[in-house]
């Protein structure tokens, strides 16, 4: 096995356990062919990828069912892994620059 993978991601609050489903949904479609792991604390829900968590904004309404802004998601945030990435369409993390 080789070393431990470095995990990014988002953190959503727990209070917001339906954005947090939808955005789950959002990264596993995002993320084709990577482990999406999901941590439950609770008053936390901590969304994690290897190495680049991609988040589009047509993935994410898609899952809710309506038109969001990807601005909005900032608010439900306690956190993250990783740099971040913000455009209109989509949100990266990532653990180096980009260049």
């Amino acid at each position: 096995m080789s070393g431990h993978k470095k995990m990014v991601g988002p953190v959503i609050r727990g209070a917001d356990a339906d954005l947090a489903d939808a955005v789950i949904e959002a990264i596993e479609a995002d993320n084709p062919g990577e482990e999406v792991l999901v941590e439950d604390a609770g008053g936390y829900i901590r969304i994690s990828v290897p190495q680049r968590c991609r988040l589009s904004r047509a993935s994410l309404e898609t899952a809710l069912g309506y038109s969001f802004e990807l601005s909005k998601l900032e608010l439900s945030l306690s956190a993250f892994a990783g740099r971040m990435k913000a455009t209109d369409d989509e949100l990266l993390w990532y653990l180096e620059r980009q260049d």
